[in-house]
Parts: C-alpha cells; structure tokens; sequence
C-alpha cells in the first residue's frame, strides 16, 4: 500500500515552477519591449499633455496636472495590457497559476536555506528605507515645476484643486495602482527580469535596472535615482524569484504619497 503524504508549502512551491517554462529572450526583443513601454509614456508626457493641457481649465499648473495624470495613467495601463499580450502569447493561457510563475509572482524563496516566505518578507523593510534614501537624489537633478506631482500637491494651486476632488483622487489611484502594481513593476521585474538571464548572464539584474531608468524618458530628471533603486527592486527580486518584491517596495513610496493626497481631498 502506498501512502502519500501533503506537499509542503516548498514543494509545492517546486511544482508549480517546474510546471511553467519561462523562455529567455533575445537582446532585440528585450529591447524592442522596453521601447513598447518608454516610447509611449515619452510621447504622452511630452506630446499629448501639453495639447492636452490647453484642453483643461484651472489656475497656474494645475491644466498640465491634470493632462499629466490623465496621460500617464494610459501609458501606465497600456504597459498592464502589453504584459497581459505577451504572457498570453508565450503561455498560451491567462490562468493565475501560470501567470504567477511566468510573472514571479510568488512568494520570495531564500537562495540559501531554501524558505519560502515567511520571515523572508522582513527583508522588504530595509529595501524600503533604501529606495526612499535613493528617492532623494531625484531632487538633486532640476525639474520643471509643472511636471513635479510632489511639489504641485504642495503648491496653493495644488491643494485647492484637489480639495474635494474625490473623481482626480480616484484616477490617481489609479494611476499608482497601475505604476507599481500593474504596470512599470510587473513588465520589468515580472516580465523582462526573469527573461534576460541567456542575454546577459549573471549580470540581468543590472541590465534590467539600466533599461527601467532609461524607461523613465517621461521623467528624465529621475533618471540618476532610479539608477540606484536598481540595488532595491531588480537585485532582490532576482535574489528572491520574486517580483513581489520590486512591487512591494516600489509600492511604499505610492501608498505615503496616495494618503497624503486623501488629506488633501477630505
């Protein structure tokens, strides 16, 4: 008589990534998605917005505010759709099951005893205070005044707008969800990070987090911090095989900035 027993949560875990294939790409197509996602968040923010701007009524900067959430909420939900495109292409469903290996959205596993979860997620706390120390050097690089959201919301112009603005409140959410959620962090973290190890070996990580700097063509002058948060979000997302990672920590940064904006709104 054979007995069998339950897996365990990392057994489990072994099965259900030895059941989906996750092929490597070539340069050229790493490439050529990257530009799927940079070229169109550059031509909303520097093209559509502006005509978009004159389109809006309001005092100071708030007209381009408002043209920059609503184009790079597009941009942001377009890259959600080009991730869905491509796994389905390359998988052949959209099943969660499959979408979680294929996307590495599971749990972070120790590359040293093997644990999945658990007190492994603790390790999110200093990336978080990393990623905020690297944010920092963003204000080091000079920035248009109309295409900083951190210093409109803390301009008169900018309170006033959105007090009470509870349907902007909500596109901003949006925005945000689709930013470190579902879009810039899956397509490079969940996506692109886990192909790129046959183009460019043990070095994919720096590689994936050139190319999401360079993505930030929307947002030249964030460049040099994203550069840095590569060390918080593509590191330990290839450390871990976990994308959940990237998006935790990227996340933080969206949640403080989305709670002091409903203090504004109420």
């Amino acid at each position: 008589m054979t007995i069998s027993y339950p897996l365990t949560t990392t057994a489990r875990a072994d099965a259900a990534v030895a059941s989906v294939e996750i092929p490597q790409l070539a340069r050229r197509a790493i490439y050529a998605v990257w530009a799927a996602a940079a070229l169109p968040m550059a031509v909303l923010a520097w093209l559509v917005a502006p005509m978009l701007a004159d389109r809006f009524a309001g005092d100071g900067h708030v007209p381009m505010a408002k043209a920059l959430i609503v184009s790079l909420a597009i941009g942001m939900v377009w890259q959600f759709i080009l991730v869905a495109t491509l796994v389905r292409r390359e998988q052949g469903t959209l099943r969660w099951s499959v979408v979680r290996e294929a996307l590495w959205l599971r749990s972070p596993r120790s590359p040293r005893s093997g644990r999945v979860g658990g007190r492994i997620w603790l390790i999110v706390i200093p990336l978080i205070v990393a990623f905020t120390a690297a944010q920092e050097l963003v204000a080091i690089v000079p920035a248009p005044d109309n295409r900083v959201f951190s210093t409109f919301v803390e301009s008169d112009a900018g309170k006033a707008f959105l007090d009470g603005a509870f349907g902007w409140y909500g596109l901003i959410l949006v925005m945000f969800l689709f930013n470190t959620v579902l879009g810039e962090e899956l397509l490079f973290r969940g996506y692109l990070l886990p192909r790129m190890n046959g183009a460019f070996g043990r070095g994919d990580w720096v590689a994936n987090g050139l190319l999401f700097a360079v993505y930030h063509l929307h947002v030249p002058w964030a460049i040099p911090g994203t550069l840095l948060e590569t060390f918080t979000t593509s590191y330990p997302a290839k450390r871990y095989r976990s994308a959940w990672i990237g998006i935790a920590v990227h996340s933080a940064q969206s949640v403080f900035i989305g709670i002091l904006v409903f203090t504004l709104v109420v």
